[in-house]
Formats: C-alpha cells, structure tokens, sequence
C-alpha cells in the first residue's frame, strides 16, 4: 500500500471498484494540505449540491402526488355527477332539476347520452 500513489496506471488485476477505492483513498492520503482543503471544499460543495436536488426532488414528487390524487378524485365526481345526471335524465326528469341536483348546466345536460358509457 506504501507505493500505491507513485503507480502511474492500475494493474488489469487491480480494476475491480474495491481496487478503484483503495487507489482513490491513496491518492488522497498523499495530497498536500491545499490539495486537501480544496478536495474537502469539493467534496462539501458536492454534498450541498446532492441534498438540495435531492430536497427538491422529493418535494417535488410529494407536490406531484397530490396533485394526482386531487385530480383523481375531481375526475371521479365529475363522473359521478354525469352518471347521476345521465340516470335522471333517463328516467324522464326535467333538466332544470337535475341541472339543479348535480350542478351541471343546461347546455351540459342537453348534451348528455343516456348511454351508460360515460364517454362524456
């Protein structure tokens, strides 16, 4: 190991990740103290950098969850809401009324198939 930092290239036997550490962890063990201090300053810059992506990535996901399931569920009434519609107007209501039950308008309910296919 004493002599690990003046080999100008690895062995093919030595290529393995393990190896790749232990050569990197030799080549730092022999840096003078500026070389250390600016090794250490990158190496903090770099773990900054890491954490806030990372922060923002896993905001980001949370916000992009919700915002999912929000819709998920307007969608969901939204279909509830023809549905109803649709089954009132099959059975022969008048449209103000269901216009009034399921807050849809009009032109909305005029529109509606009283098919159960909710391609609407």
């Amino acid at each position: 190991l004493r002599n690990l930092s003046r080999l100008m290239e690895r062995p093919v036997a030595l290529q393995e990740r393990i190896f790749e550490r232990l050569f990197k962890a030799a080549e730092i063990a022999n840096f003078d103290r500026k070389e250390l201090i600016e090794y250490e300053d990158s190496l903090k810059n770099y773990r900054d950098w890491y954490s806030v992506v990372s922060t923002a990535e896993q905001k980001g996901r949370k916000e992009g969850i919700q915002e999912g399931i929000e819709k998920g569920i307007q969608e969901g009434e939204k279909k509830k809401q023809y549905e109803i519609a649709r089954n009132l107007k099959s059975l022969g209501i008048a449209p103000d009324i269901i216009a009034k039950t399921t807050e849809m308008t009009l032109k909305e309910i005029a529109e509606l198939n009283t098919s159960p296919s909710g391609d609407e």
